[in-house]
């Protein structure tokens, strides 16, 4: 099992939502949603996964972001939202912290068991927190740093759990990068995992404002021979300053359409990448990002398939 982690800013989660409409997720993949913030953007979302019987997994407790301060007052988007929480098809899910047993209580009030919630545990100082409030059940999912420590504590059900996106100050700096990604689809199951979890190609860091970059970067992860994913950045050459962002983006994908040519991977994503460039269109940074999401997690769907050629 594949659970893609995402902040829930706007792209990510319609990247999430065209993904499912297109029928390009994988039974396998159960995306994962911490909310910055109480939108129609993510309860449509929700109810287009209810609609289509498939699972979503939804933190309910973030720890960044406005969510806490706007689900904390009454408004038509509460509602839809306490109650998509309550369907079958949303996992219920919980960061574990000190305040763990009262939240996880409430959630039993409203006949949620604890062994249908997923836990994230990313803090050593935390796993006391954890069986404070699990005891010796564990949640259905419970993801997990690759430490031996959170073995002792979460012995079941456990979902290999990290960062994977290398975080650079400036676009530039990814200019000319072809990296490793991750290995963990090949060894989670044999190492005892039920699943591994990653926060795909935006990484874990959160800001609330974005700002105009001085270079534009399109991530995308492929495959190699030996079956590791990958990452290559096609970055923009005119990064003096902020102008021109259009201009900024034909650079860098007339990059990813010469990379494509040479590999043969097929995702919407990506062609709608060569789309973009045959047509020379902007289609704006926010996209360029959803474009990303979309390519990795329908490559994994691919993989988990066993449709991807390698």
């Amino acid at each position: 099992m594949y659970f893609p982690y995402f902040r829930g800013r706007q792209f990510e989660i319609i990247a999430l939502r065209e993904l499912l409409e297109m029928d390009l997720l994988n039974d396998r993949i159960i995306p994962i949603i911490e909310p910055v913030k109480l939108s129609s953007t993510l309860t449509k979302t929700m109810s287009k996964f209810i609609e289509k019987e498939k699972q979503l997994a939804v933190v309910h407790n973030p720890k960044v972001g406005s969510f806490n301060l706007e689900i904390a007052k009454e408004s038509p988007l509460k509602e839809i939202f306490d109650s998509h929480l309550l369907s079958d098809w949303i996992i219920k899910s919980h960061i574990i912290n000190k305040q763990s047993v009262g939240e996880i209580s409430k959630l039993v009030e409203l006949g949620i068991e604890r062994e249908e919630i997923l836990t994230i545990i990313s803090d050593r100082d935390r796993l006391d927190y954890f069986e404070d409030t699990f005891g010796e059940k564990n949640g259905l999912y419970n993801l997990i740093p690759y430490e031996r420590v959170f073995k002792k504590y979460v012995k079941n059900n456990k979902v290999l759990f990290d960062d994977k996106f290398v975080k650079l100050a400036r676009n530039a700096e990814y200019k000319d990068k072809d990296e490793f990604f991750s290995e963990d689809h090949l060894f989670y199951d044999e190492e005892g995992y039920s699943g591994f979890s990653d926060f795909s190609v935006v990484g874990s860091d959160y800001t609330e404002a974005g700002f105009a970059p001085f270079a534009v970067a399109i991530h995308i992860v492929y495959f190699d021979s030996e079956k590791n994913l990958r990452i290559i950045h096609f970055v923009s050459d005119s990064n003096e300053d902020i102008q021109d962002p259009a201009g900024k983006f034909y650079e860098a994908v007339s990059k990813l359409f010469e990379w494509k040519k040479e590999n043969d991977i097929n995702t919407y994503g990506l062609n709608e990448f060569i789309k973009h460039y045959r047509n020379e269109t902007y289609p704006g940074l926010g996209t360029v990002k959803k474009l990303s999401i979309m390519h990795h997690i329908e490559l994994m769907s691919q993989y988990l398939d066993g449709e991807h050629s390698l």
